[in-house]
Formats: C-alpha cells, structure tokens, sequence
C-alpha cells in the first residue's frame, strides 16, 4: 500500500495583519504596526499549494480561524451586541482587540502535532492540538482547531483527536514546529523527533535569558504518551538557549527534517552529537540510514538564518527519492545563504532549491514550514480524510474566487475596530465551510 507526507497548509485569513503580538519573534516585532495586504497574503499561500500539486506532491488546505473573536473579548468583560463588544474594546483595551483578530492560525505548523499510524500503538493516526498558551493571541486557538481538525479527519476507524494539553505554563506545547519524524518509509515505523526549549520541573536543564523557550520537555513526553509511541521510536532533545536568544523561538527556525534526512544549524541544539547518534542508533532500528546535514556557523550565522528563514524550509521527497527544498524569497536575497545553497545541490539528497514570494507572511514572522501541517497517510487514510481539503486545479480557482470576493488590500490597526470587519470575516468564512465541507466548526455557526 502507498503511503503519502500530505502538507496541509494554512489559509490566510482575512484579518491578516502586523500586530506584533509575538514577543521572541524577530520578524513580528520588527515590522509590527506596518499595513498589510490580506488579499495578496492568500493569494501567495495559495500560489504555493498550487505550484507544489503540480509538481505531484500531495497537498490540502486547513481553514482560517474566526476573527476578531468576540467570544474571546465578552470573556474579558466585554459586553453588549457584537459590534459594541468590538468598539469598546478599541477604546478601552486595543491590544486586546489586535490579539483577537490575529490570523496566526495561518501558521498551522502549530496547531497540532500529528503522529502517523505506523508509530502508534492502536494503529491510528493521532492529533493532539497544541494549547499554544505562551501567547495570549495563540493560545484562544485550539478550541476551533480541534473542531477543524475532527471536520478534516472524522473516521473514528483512522483518525484519533486528543484535546490540548492543560494551558499551563509547564505544559507549553507549541505543536509540530517542535516536532518532526524520520523514516525510511512514510508508511513504515519511524522516529519521532521532539525538541524543547526547557524543563518545566527540572532545573538543571538550562534556560534562555533573553526570550521565553515555549515548548517544554514534559508537553513533548505528554503527547507522546497521549499518541502511544514507544520509547524506541522516540527520541528528545534539547534546543540551544543561546540561539533561542537570538530569535528561534521554535526549532522549525533552526532545523527541518524529512525522510531519513535532517538539514540542521550547528548551533541548533544542546549535546548535538548525543542527539544525532540516538537518531542514528534508532532510525537504523527501524531499517533507515539517518543522514544529517549540518550548516556550519561559519557559512551562515544564526542571525542570517533568522533573517531569510533558511531552516523554516519545506524538505520534500522526490518519486525518485531525491528531495526539493522549498524556501522564501528572502533566502535569495541572503548573499551568504544563497551562496550556501548553490553549494548544497551539488552534493547529498538536497538536488533542487524552489523559491517562493511568502512576503506577507515572512514580514508577520512565518515561511515555508509555519505554513504547512504534515500528515503521513496510508493511500486507505488520505481516502478517508474529508476530501474537500484536498487541493485540486478546481478548487484553487474557487479558492482565489473567494478570497478576491471576500479580502481586502489593505489591512492596518484602525481597521480592525470597524465592526464591519466581523461581518465580512463571518460572511466569507461561512462560504468557506461549504467550499471546503467543514460544517459548522466556528462559533457564529454553532450558536443558537
């Protein structure tokens, strides 16, 4: 039986905008308060879930989340219709109102953790929905995610859906950015990888200084209980708290893995050569031949990293087990990054490099990878999954229908205090759901 990575990328939603809600993100902060432009941060998602199911690789899409959130605002003592909720939270507590209409939930990377049915125990594909609880504005995701995810993934005999974890500080689970999985196959039992910035009950394990680490140690051994795994198919690690410090506020900012490949920074994690020989040592139990792929500091620095988003890359497989990597725009416009990657097709399984305008995104401080949930399938598995997700020439063209119907050009923060904003949101993410054949997975749907 076949088996597929199926990339489900996130929509942008229409209130995408640059609120710089994400203190720890370089890319967020610095270009927080800029106008933005939701109609062409759709668009160019889009262009890249086309462009990659053209060239054969199996490729979904996964709906934006409500916003502003009005449920989230009356719980904060907002009251009132649903348009004095908005205006009075713009006069009273502005923040308040850019964190309700963030449209984060386009970087699904971290709205779940997904483990394949190969690893676990029942035989299941298994979600839990990251909690995201570091950020205010993330962490009133998941409940909407969750609901998103049973819509996409709904037969019970496939598919296992686990509530996120406690929103507590110890439990900070940032989803799949912090996650990735090796494998010789991907329908054969592989290796998943769980990076962490801390311990929440353990203090010998370092910290950063600078920036919170938003994933812990014990979130990771959570999912991998709620998911069955066995300790042979697991391995943890560590992420440096110096580079933490420097801007990587997930290890998807630092490294990328795929297949029996991991494309790393030297200076990515803590004990790295302990990590790659547990990475070795059990992928080779598995019938793989792990290869690691280090870039050295002196051939880029972690703050170019950062800058071009050289890590926060798409590594996909080839029919010819040769892989693509999927990189921004910004990586181009890195000298030494670029430079890097000209050298790096010439040797090893990397042969081509596909670059891609992810702008709008990159300025709100996501690329490639923050766009994209991976999910390994059984050809038995992706037939049972809801195929209106499923990217097709068609429903890409309904899709930019949509989004020119329904998006504005310019979004900036006054903006966000028009209640006619909520109407459009609601209006095209109603659409949205019978495009896609969600049902009712958002709020304004399920009320009486």
């Amino acid at each position: 039986m076949k088996s597929y990575e199926v990339n489900f990328d996130g929509l942008v939603g229409p209130t995408h905008n640059y609120g710089g809600l994400s203190y720890g993100n370089v890319a967020s902060q610095s270009n927080s308060q800029q106008g933005s432009n939701p109609r062409e941060a759709a668009r160019q998602g889009l262009a890249k879930m086309k462009a990659l199911m053209e060239m054969g690789f199996q490729q979904g899409v996964l709906a934006p989340q409500e916003r502003p959130d009005v449920a989230a605002l009356r719980s904060l003592g907002f009251s009132g219709s649903d348009a004095e909720v908005i205006r009075r939270a713009a006069k009273e507590a502005m923040p308040l109102l850019v964190a309700s209409c963030s449209a984060s939930s386009m970087w699904v990377a971290n709205a779940a953790t997904v483990s394949p049915s190969a690893d676990t125990a029942d035989g299941r594909v298994h979600f839990t929905a990251a909690n995201l609880n570091c950020k205010y504005h993330r962490s009133i995701e998941h409940p909407t995610t969750s609901r998103m995810l049973g819509a996409m993934f709904s037969d019970e005999r496939h598919f296992a859906h686990h509530a996120a974890l406690p929103a507590v500080a110890q439990f900070g689970d940032e989803g799949a950015a912090n996650h990735t999985r090796f494998c010789r196959d991907y329908g054969e039992a592989g290796v998943e990888f769980f990076v962490y910035g801390r311990s929440a009950f353990d203090s010998r394990y370092p910290a950063p200084q600078k920036y919170p680490a938003r994933q812990t140690l014990e979130a990771s051994q959570a999912v991998a209980r709620l998911h069955g795994l066995s300790d042979d198919g697991v391995v943890y690690a560590q992420q440096n708290p110096a580079v933490i410090d420097q801007g990587v506020f997930h290890n998807d900012v630092i490294s990328v893995g795929n297949g029996e490949v991991l494309f790393y920074h030297e200076d990515a994690f803590l004990e790295t050569g302990a990590v790659l020989a547990q990475l070795q040592a059990k992928l080779a139990g598995k019938g793989g031949n792990f290869q690691a792929i280090c870039v050295p500091r002196s051939a880029v620095a972690v703050e170019d990293a950062v800058r071009s988003y050289l890590f926060n890359s798409q590594l996909l497989s080839r029919a010819d087990g040769s892989m693509l990597l999927v990189v921004p725009e910004e990586c181009r416009n890195n000298e030494r990054v670029w430079a890097y990657l000209n050298q790096l097709t010439g040797q090893g399984p990397v042969k081509e490099v596909k670059v891609f305008d992810l702008k709008q995104s990159m300025q709100n401080g996501g690329g490639p990878a923050c766009l994209r949930l991976r999910v390994a399938l059984k050809e038995s598995e992706l037939a049972a999954v809801n195929q209106g997700v499923i990217m097709t020439a068609s429903l890409y063209d309904t899709l930019v229908q949509w989004v020119d119907r329904h998006y504005r050009d310019r979004l900036g923060e006054a903006d966000l205090a028009d209640p006619q904003l909520l109407d459009e949101c609601r209006t095209a993410l109603d659409e949205l759901t019978r495009i896609l054949k969600l049902g009712s997975v958002y709020p304004f749907q399920r009320q009486p």
